[in-house]
C-alpha cells in the first residue's frame, strides 16, 4: 500500500491528488486543508472517477488520518498578491509552515516530505529547520518544472522527443535560475552540434539560448496571466517524484535540497541534480560546470540567502 497526505487542496493540491489518482501511483490518498468543505468536495469529485483508473481510496481527512503516510506533499501557504514584496510572501508562508510542520510531524514522522508551497526554495530550507528530519526525507520541487519547460521547448525547436533532451535548470526556483548549457546535449550530442549532426531535409532554427531562458522563468507567469494560476505541469513533476520514490529505482532530477559545500555553498536550499529513490533524495551529482556556471549557481545562492537572513524563524 502506498498512502500519501497532500496538505493544501487549492488548484496545484487538488491536481496533484488527481494526478496521482489516474497514474495509479498511490493506493490512499489523504486530503488535508483548512478549509474542510473544500478538501471535502475536491476528494469526492476525484474518487468518483477512480472506478475509471486505478483502485484508490480519495478522501478528505484531518492531521491524524495522515498516519502511515510514505510521502506528505506540503502545498499550502497563500499566492503573492499584487504589490507584495517576495519576503512578506516569503514570510507569511514560512509561518504558516511552521504551525503545519509541527502538526504533522505528530502523526506522519517517518514520511518523506515533498515540499511545493512558494517560494520552495526558502520552505524547503525552513522546513528542514523546523522539522529536524534527515535531509534525504526533505525534498522541494525546485526547477524539476523548469527543467521540464526547458526540454518541453527545446523538444520544439528540434522537433525531437523531449525524452531525447538532457538539459537542466539549476539554482533557485525563480529569476536567478540558469541553464548549465556546457552539459546540455540532445541523445549524447551537444546541443550546440545537434542541427550540424542530424541528417535531415528539415531547417531547424538556430538556438537563441538567451531567449529559450527568459521563456523559462517568464512560463509561470505569461500562463497565470492566460487562465489564472498553474497546476498541470507542477502537479505532473511532483507525481513524477512520487513514483520515483515509491518505486525503488534510483532516478536523477533537479530538486531543491540542503547544501553543504557543494561548489563552494553552504547552508541553504536550492536545485542540483540529486539522485532520487526509496532512500529519498540520498545523494548529489555534481555536474562538471565551467566557472562561470558555478558564478551562477553561487549567485543564485546568494539571493537566497539574502532572502532568509530577513525572515524570523
Amino acid at each position: 500500500m502506498n498512502k500519501i497526505t497532500i496538505i493544501g487542496t487549492g488548484s496545484v493540491g487538488s491536481t496533484i491528488a488527481y494526478t496521482l489518482a489516474i497514474n495509479g501511483t498511490a493506493s490512499e490518498i489523504v486530503m488535508i486543508d483548512i478549509n474542510g468543505e473544500k478538501a471535502l468536495g475536491e476528494s469526492m469529485d476525484i474518487r468518483q472517477g477512480t472506478p475509471f483508473s486505478n483502485p484508490c481510496s480519495v478522501y478528505a481527512g484531518s492531521y491524524e488520518d495522515a498516519i502511515g503516510s510514505n510521502i506528505v506533499i506540503i502545498t499550502c501557504g497563500l499566492p503573492r498578491k499584487a504589490g507584495q514584496s517576495r519576503l512578506d510572501l516569503a514570510q507569511t508562508n514560512v509561518d504558516i509552515l511552521k504551525s503545519v510542520t509541527k502538526e504533522i510531524l505528530r502523526y506522519a514522522p517517518g514520511a518523506t516530505y515533498i515540499i511545493v508551497s512558494n517560494p520552495v526554495d526558502i520552505m524547503t530550507y525552513a522546513f528542514c529547520k523546523f522539522s529536524g528530519l534527515p535531509e534525504n526525507r526533505v525534498i522541494g520541487s525546485g526547477t524539476l518544472l523548469d527543467t521540464s519547460r526547458l526540454r518541453s521547448r527545446v523538444s520544439e525547436y528540434y522537433g525531437i522527443n523531449q525524452r531525447n533532451v538532457h538539459a537542466y535548470v539549476l539554482g533557485e526556483h525563480g529569476d536567478s535560475s540558469f541553464v548549465p548549457w556546457s552539459v546540455a546535449n540532445i541523445s549524447n550530442v551537444p546541443i550546440d552540434d545537434y542541427c550540424h549532426a542530424v541528417q535531415t531535409n528539415m531547417l531547424h532554427p538556430e538556438l537563441n539560448k538567451k531567449e529559450l531562458e527568459e521563456y523559462v522563468r517568464k512560463s509561470g507567469a505569461h500562463v497565470i496571466q492566460r487562465k489564472g494560476a498553474t497546476f498541470y505541469a507542477v502537479s505532473m513533476s511532483v507525481s513524477h517524484i512520487c513514483k520515483c520514490l515509491l518505486s525503488g529505482v534510483d532516478t536523477t532530477m533537479t530538486v531543491s535540497t540542503m547544501l553543504h559545500g557543494e561548489y563552494g555553498i553552504e547552508d541553504v536550499c536550492l536545485s542540483v541534480l540529486n539522485v532520487v529513490g526509496s532512500k529519498g533524495a540520498h545523494s548529489k551529482v555534481l555536474l562538471p560546470l565551467n566557472e562561470a556556471e558555478v558564478a551562477a549557481l553561487r549567485k543564485s545562492a546568494d539571493s537566497l540567502k539574502e532572502v532568509i537572513n530577513g525572515l524570523k524563524f
